[in-house]
């Protein structure tokens, strides 16, 4: 039976460099820092509570900073675990590696930290930021798609589906407040 797609994988994707290994490690952890990001500015926002949009950037970035060290050095541990033993990344190495989980906060971090000078309110800050990592989300969840060989409407849906994480978050920060 021929090829539904006869197009090579190059050719319908624009972002051919998400294919390598680095490039999919990299993908995992900006979604994982979009998500956490917008998990914990949504928690971090309690109605009633005086705002302190500073403290919440900082707790949102340390937060991201300890999830990516730690995950590091599960990486670290697993491998001395594992057959590999002493071999591959060194352990500052395999810390550094998260440097896109770190990355994906900037952001959120960057809105909650405009609100200090009164920019605008960390309610608007915390609305936009988990607006925007729900959008991004969604952009990642595509260029993964496109970067796979998926057309347009195959990867508008796998945007989809990564978005519906964001807008998951949205829902329980609505539901809890």
């Amino acid at each position: 039976m021929p090829d539904a797609n006869p197009v090579p994988p190059e050719v319908t994707a624009p972002w051919g460099s998400l294919r390598s290994p680095s490039a999919e490690r990299r993908l995992f952890r900006g979604i994982y820092g979009l998500v956490l990001a917008s998990a914990m500015t949504a928690a971090l926002d309690v109605p009633g509570n005086e705002a302190n949009p500073g403290q919440d950037a900082l707790w949102v970035l340390l937060t991201a900073l300890a999830a990516g060290a730690a995950h590091g050095y599960a990486h670290v541990i697993a491998r001395r675990a594992s057959a590999e033993g002493a071999a591959g990344h060194s352990r500052l190495r395999a810390v550094l590696d998260e440097w896109p989980l770190v990355v994906a906060v900037l952001p959120t971090v960057l809105l909650l930290l405009g609100a200090v000078p009164k920019w605008w309110t960390e309610n608007t800050a915390v609305d936009v930021a988990l607006l925007l990592n729900t959008v991004a989300l969604f952009g990642l969840g595509v260029a993964a798609a496109r970067s796979a060989g998926l057309g347009w409407p195959a990867s508008c849906r796998a945007g989809c589906a990564d978005m519906l994480i964001g807008l998951l978050v949205i829902a329980a920060d609505a539901l809890i407040k």
